[in-house]
């Protein structure tokens, strides 16, 4: 994927607000803090386009980014930090379940883990969450350079169980540091955004 272009066009907290047409959407989740904006920044080749921050639950609204006029990556508020108020926390969920369970243009979610450790609580209801509804999901194991080389298939098999990924799911270790599992990644979405289906798929 060559990304000739990318800007954020609008931040929505409610359907009249999200952009108009029907291009593919990309969301991407996780729990606060993850490296979602780190995630976006390499894989668009930016360096400042989503803002990052050491103070977590930054993102309060699901910030649409336009790439290359062609499709939307779609950056839902993290989930997971204790310090947002509970009411501040159920008035995203909603938020977030309206866009996931609504949003025709919603062709696959990009769940967003830290490889160094096991999946949360949250992770998992957010997994199931996305199952229940039937939404392909990515999981993306970010952090791949904190972990040493040879412990990674022990780390990814640890994800994989906890979150109980089903067939047809993707796992990718992924790094935004070394670039490590970038054009895997691209690859995948690819296949969601344009409809493209891989040989494997094809065979089966």
């Amino acid at each position: 994927m060559k990304v000739k272009s990318a800007e954020i066009v609008i931040s929505a907290v409610k359907k009249a607000q999200y952009p108009e047409g029907d291009l593919p959407e990309i969301a991407l989740a996780g729990r606060s803090n993850v490296g979602k904006s780190s995630f976006i920044n390499k894989m668009l080749n930016r360096k400042n386009l989503a803002r990052t921050s050491s103070k977590p639950g930054k993102t309060q609204t699901l910030n649409f980014y336009l790439i290359n006029e062609e499709f939307y990556f779609v950056d839902v508020p993290g989930y997971g930090y204790a310090k947002v108020s509970k009411k501040e926390r159920e008035k995203w969920g909603q938020m977030i379940e309206t866009y996931f369970t609504e949003r025709p243009q919603l062709k696959c979610v990009v769940l967003i883990v830290d490889v160094r450790h096991k999946p949360t609580a949250d992770d998992i209801m957010m997994y199931d969450f996305l199952k229940y509804y039937k939404i392909p999901t990515i999981i993306i194991a970010t952090k791949a350079d904190k972990v040493p080389k040879g412990k990674w298939q022990k780390h990814l098999k640890i994800v994989k169980d906890t979150l109980n990924i089903e067939k047809g799911d993707h796992l990718i270790l992924f790094s935004s540091e070394t670039g490590q599992g970038k054009e895997e990644a691209w690859n995948v979405i690819s296949q969601h955004v344009y409809g493209e289906q891989t040989e494997k798929d094809q065979n089966e």
